[in-house]
């Protein structure tokens, strides 16, 4: 006959059990930090210099509560850092030439199209919509919201405009961070202020620059052990380290020199016309035991975080650290020159993660 005692555990063992798997799943969640802390330590982070910074430090901290990202030191820092680099500052920054930029702009696009200079100079000597001239708006641009309201005033009402740039700006960034407008509209469904005109116009505002820009600083997960990586992606884009160190173990494989951009595929290619990181690792093809749609559908996801998680993946580092001998690094920071009017030196990725990756240590270390 059992012991009493043994039953008693018998039955009471199993409910208590479930007690307490009920509490646990019932428990309250970790506390949230409070805004005033983050805020607080937004502003102890800054540089000295900075003005207003109580207004940065609340618009800071909304971006992260209204996106749900942890506002810890690291990313504090991460987005102090890069607004530092970016415009130092400065909501929307002047930038130095503008005028001759912008006028060099138009210019080309004509030579372009073939549209004669005088058809130019004529169509700048029309009446904008502020009552100035585009001519004498062009003249006194300072910024790239000055410059991006001018060339919407063109597309909207000129018709040499529209035929210049077919409904397209050509001022894709701005604002404090520098973030891309193309991305700030894809990526607004849950902007937490009310939108006074367009998403345009709010990036080139602090607290519109500084939500989107966090965005696409930190509005991603990514396999990187260092911040400079997420750095070197801000400038090229989501995951161009993780491809770039890819690319970098394809050419380790195959003995083909790729240029490590972080970009996989060449946009819009034919299956029968891949690009050159494509072409490399179809010579792979055998090893891999993938044919070319096997190698397309994988390459396809080097813009998303479980590309990480391919067959393609796994087995490209597989046989390129077999042929090395030793591990294989999974970040390399892209080897890209940035290309733009407004930049007058030689710089690169590399230059820009490693300046925004100083200024994130000492941030840090305030």
């Amino acid at each position: 006959m059992t012991n009493p005692a043994l039953r008693f555990l018998l039955r009471v063992f199993p409910i208590a059990s479930a007690l307490l798997v009920a509490a646990c799943a019932t428990a309250p969640p970790a506390p949230v930090r409070p805004p005033a802390d983050t805020r607080s330590e937004i502003v102890r982070r800054m540089p000295a210099k900075v003005a207003d910074r109580e207004r940065w430090a609340a618009d800071i901290e909304t971006a992260f509560a209204a996106q749900r990202i942890e506002p810890n030191s690291e990313n504090i820092c991460a987005v102090l850092a890069v607004t530092e680099q970016e415009s130092g500052y400065v909501a929307n920054p002047a930038v130095a030439n503008l005028p001759k930029i912008a006028r060099g702009e138009i210019d080309r696009r004509a030579a372009a199209l073939h549209v004669p200079r005088f058809l130019v100079d004529a169509a700048l000597a029309l009446r904008s919509p502020d009552g100035r001239s585009y001519a004498d708006r062009l003249q006194s641009v300072r910024t790239e919201r000055d410059l991006s309201d001018i060339y919407e005033d063109m597309i909207g009402s000129v018709p040499l405009g529209k035929r210049l740039f077919a409904d397209y700006n050509p001022v894709q960034t701005g604002g404090p961070m520098q973030v891309g407008i193309p991305f700030a509209e894809s990526n607004a469904s849950h902007y937490p202020y009310r939108v006074e005109s367009s998403i345009r116009d709010e990036v080139f505002t602090r607290r519109g620059g500084l939500y989107f820009g966090i965005a696409h600083l930190l509005g991603y997960q990514t396999p990187y052990t260092r911040k400079v990586h997420r750095f070197a992606d801000y400038n090229a884009g989501w995951y161009a380290s993780r491809n770039a160190a890819f690319q970098s173990a394809v050419s380790v494989a195959t003995g083909v020199s790729l240029a490590l951009d972080g970009d996989l595929l060449d946009p819009g290619a034919p299956l029968d016309a891949p690009g050159q990181t494509e072409r490399a690792v179809r010579r792979l093809a055998d090893a891999l035991r993938m044919d070319d749609r096997a190698i397309r559908a994988a390459l396809q996801r080097g813009n998303r975080l479980d590309f990480g998680d391919t067959d393609l993946y796994a087995r490209v580092y597989a046989l390129a650290e077999a042929r090395a001998g030793k591990p294989l690094p999974r970040a390399v920071i892209p080897g890209i020159k940035l290309e733009s009017p407004k930049i007058t030196r030689d710089l690169t990725t590399a230059w820009f993660a490693t300046r925004v990756d100083e200024r994130y240590r000492h941030c840090l270390q305030r």
